[in-house]
């Protein structure tokens, strides 16, 4: 694996994400984030805190170090949202 840290966690924060039916919007709304703060972070352009990471992973309810888990270089990078679209069911 080659991709660099910051671009892990972008990655895997899109992924999680995405899978949960959150836009970057609602994500940072609920960690008490920026909105374009969250879309540089996935981008990997942002060197993000702990305490960051920390209030993302409790919006998406994981253990933090799931925004660490090792990417394939080949993997696709998860599709995006309809801009404005919420949790389901919120």
């Amino acid at each position: 694996m080659n991709m660099n840290v910051r671009k892990t966690i972008g990655w895997n924060l899109r992924a999680l994400r995405v899978a949960q039916g959150l836009s970057q919007e609602r994500l940072a709304l609920d960690a008490g984030i920026d909105r374009s703060y969250i879309g540089r972070v996935e981008r990997g352009a942002e060197n993000v805190t702990v305490a960051t990471l920390e209030a993302v992973a409790t919006v998406l309810d994981v253990h933090v170090s799931r925004l660490f888990a090792e990417v394939d270089d080949s993997a696709p990078l998860p599709k995006t949202l309809s801009a404005g679209v919420k949790r389901k069911g919120a």
